[in-house]
């Protein structure tokens, strides 16, 4: 039995689309986003990172790059963008780094479904979101990773059972 947080058992469902996202759209997001490509789903889906305060587009952050190649993940292309209200439409599953960015997006786009829109520890069964390690040393950030990609296969292997939650 997976032990997944009330509100989310018996709501299982095969996404379309999984966005991660936090403040700036070129971190944590692209790890994440990163980290799932990697393992992979059982259904193809897209899978994107975003960013709540993207006022241009801005490369990955040069730390989060330095991780991402020394754990032998792709970072061609990656570029932050703002989350947008065509984002959401559909069967998308948003999961924000943090409690303050998911009540960002539910606050933003007003009428949005907010069982889209979870933490990604809290949708995962963890207790600690996943920290910012912006300006921290690299180590920070590979902590960081390591906290997503234990996450992330989390994420992973819940989406990949199909959904059958008591």
């Amino acid at each position: 039995m997976c032990l997944l947080p009330r509100g989310i058992r018996g709501k299982l469902k095969l996404y379309d689309k999984i966005i991660f996202t936090a403040e700036s759209g070129n971190c944590r997001e692209f790890m994440a986003a990163a980290i799932l490509e990697d393992i992979g789903l059982k259904w193809d889906i897209e899978i994107a990172a975003r960013g709540l305060v993207v006022l241009f587009p801005e490369p990955l952050n040069q730390k989060a790059e330095a991780v991402m190649i020394s754990n032998g993940l792709p970072t061609e292309g990656c570029m932050s963008s703002p989350l947008t209200i065509e984002d959401l439409e559909g069967n998308t599953l948003v999961l924000a780094m943090e409690s303050k960015h998911r009540d960002k997006i539910l606050e933003l786009f007003e009428g949005i479904d907010a069982e889209k829109v979870h933490v990604l520890s809290e949708f995962v069964g963890d207790e600690i979101e996943i920290m910012d390690p912006y300006g921290g040393t690299l180590q920070m950030y590979g902590l960081c990773y390591e906290t997503l990609l234990a996450s992330v296969r989390k994420l992973a292997a819940i989406l990949n059972e199909g959904g059958s939650y008591e």
